[in-house]
């Protein structure tokens, strides 16, 4: 099920990514799915506080860990623009419901990339 907040269905998640050929696309794909996931676990969890908001964001973060792996095996890497991409898309996410005190190195602190 897509988001129901109109900010996060109509983000253009991992632009950055999408607009260069040295990420594979299917691989982006999956990254923006991870995020999309977590969107729809913020709309069904509805974390009231900001450290209910980084399990989920954590837990994601996880989720792009694993995602590195599959990265480096098609001749790709989460490397520096991949980093702030994905970051800044952690952060869209958590300013779109209603976390903009939210930390951005809590948001994404499991990371591996």
């Amino acid at each position: 099920m897509p988001p129901t907040d109109q900010q996060a269905a109509g983000h253009p998640f991992l632009k950055g990514m999408y607009e260069d050929a040295y990420y594979p696309r299917r691989l982006v794909d999956q990254g923006r799915e991870i995020l999309l996931r977590l969107c729809e676990r913020i709309e069904a969890e509805r974390p009231s506080e900001l450290a209910a908001l980084y399990v989920l964001t954590q837990a994601a973060t996880d989720e792009f860990n694993e995602l590195a792996v599959e990265f480096l095996a098609a001749g790709s890497q989460m490397e520096t623009v991949a980093r702030e991409v994905i970051a800044e898309d952690f952060w869209f996410v958590a300013t779109a419901y209603g976390f903009a005190d939210a930390d951005m190195e809590e948001l994404i602190a499991t990371r591996d990339w």
